[in-house]
């Protein structure tokens, strides 16, 4: 059930190379061989979100002291959950109480827009193991209203070209890139409208 769920979602990403088409290919994998949000797997579905404030030209980074960087926000499924989408909205709303969160660019039509394996380091009672990690672009009309879910996990909002420099994932960085680019081009489509009329 949860495997098919997230089959159905993976099958509408396009991989942007073959990085992440080997990294589709591992996700799909796990998924047909059993619930692919397990914990207990060596490699285990995550999904997260980049935030924009499209207005402000800017996304949302959070500080993750494990890994001691800036990320986007998101993490691990809750029992009963399976949409990786449902997944990284609720994550990001723990995570910045931002809750008038919807899907971007197109808030009726939330669609993953990357996905990535990436290492999680060892901790407490966790052995290292790997996250594949189904990405979404999220947007608030309330930036302001971002606050950290503990005093540790600060959060910065930054200009797309700031944040792009700021990430030390190459995955990250691409998507933080992607955002840009899709911010400008809703920016000149906005500017053109009147020009027609």
């Amino acid at each position: 059930m949860a495997a098919d769920a997230l089959l159905v979602v993976l099958a509408s990403v396009r991989p942007s190379g073959p990085g992440e088409a080997r990294a589709l290919a591992r996700l799909e994998a796990l998924a047909r061989g059993g619930d692919p949000w397990a914990r207990s797997r060596p490699l285990h579905a995550t999904a997260s979100a980049l935030v924009v404030d499209e207005r402000g030209g800017r996304v949302l980074l959070r500080y993750h002291e494990r890994l001691g960087q800036l990320a986007q926000v998101g993490g691990h499924a809750e029992a009963g959950e399976d949409d990786p989408y449902a997944v990284a909205r609720r994550e990001a709303l723990e995570e910045t109480g931002l809750a008038d969160l919807v899907a971007w660019p197109e808030p009726g039509a939330p669609r993953p827009v990357q996905v990535q394996v990436v290492p999680a380091r060892a901790h407490a009672d966790e052995r290292a193991h790997e996250h594949a990690d189904v990405r979404y672009l999220l947007a608030t009309a309330l930036p302001d209203t971002s606050r950290p879910e503990r005093p540790g996990a600060a959060l910065v909002w930054l200009p797309f070209d700031r944040a792009a420099a700021a990430v030390s994932d190459p995955g990250l960085r691409r998507l933080v890139r992607l955002a840009a680019r899709l911010a400008a081009s809703r920016r000149e489509a906005r500017a053109e409208r009147p020009a027609r009329a």
